[in-house]
């Protein structure tokens, strides 16, 4: 695990926690800087739940940050003990969403059947050349309100991982292992983004289809 800066002492900590009270954002840097140590520490617990290091503790950090905007020295009486809960949680919180899209899910999944009862995934939509006018049609519809809830409900880096794992607007597909060296983040990373974000997809699909 790589080195992290040493921690505050107790002096430093309380000086740096008022400067950023009185408004100061370099001091607010300087705390998380000398709480990564925290981090690494809490996120060592997590390391066999299979998920990188490098992610576990830049997950941990989301909530190293959200512990130093938040942190009330009148109710805490030390930044470390509720940093170390808010890390905590952050890493829990990936842990349960990651259960919700623990099987392999693909835009190459059925979502439903045409008219003649053949399944149809989400790539079926986005990439379909049927001859029949009607359905074709039909097609091109599904496909323009797909294109609206990618827009409308992922995020810019679910969107750029679905363009590049599928090939989306006519790119080249890519190996999730591709994407991870283009992004800079791991293999295991770009797979729960992808994962996370199809799901999405698949479920508001299947919403609008029963709302028309």
């Amino acid at each position: 695990m790589k080195s992290f800066p040493k921690p505050l002492t107790a002096e430093e900590e309380a000086y740096y926690l008022r400067r950023y009270r009185e408004g100061d954002m370099d001091a607010k840097r300087i705390l998380i800087e000398r709480n990564l140590r925290l981090v690494a520490h809490v996120a060592k617990k997590y390391v066999n739940q299979g998920e990188e290091t490098e992610d576990l503790i830049a997950v941990g950090t989301v909530g190293l940050i959200k512990a130093v905007g938040t942190f009330n020295h009148q109710k805490n009486n030390k930044l470390a003990t509720y940093a170390a809960r808010c890390v905590e949680n952050e890493l829990l919180m990936l842990f349960r969403n990651r259960k919700k899209v623990s099987r392999d899910v693909s835009l190459y999944d059925p979502i439903g059947t045409d008219k003649e009862g053949n399944e149809i995934s989400l790539l079926d939509i986005l990439e379909s050349e049927k001859i029949d006018v009607i359905e074709q049609m039909q097609q091109k519809n599904n496909a323009r309100k797909l294109q609206w809830l990618m827009e409308k409900e992922l995020d810019d880096r679910e969107r750029c991982i679905l363009r590049m794992r599928y090939g989306i607007g006519r790119e080249k597909e890519l190996t999730q292992r591709e994407i991870a060296e283009v992004l800079g983040i791991s293999r295991s990373y770009v797979s729960r983004i992808e994962k996370t974000a199809i799901e999405k997809l698949r479920e508001m699909f299947r919403e609008e289809i029963e709302n028309r």
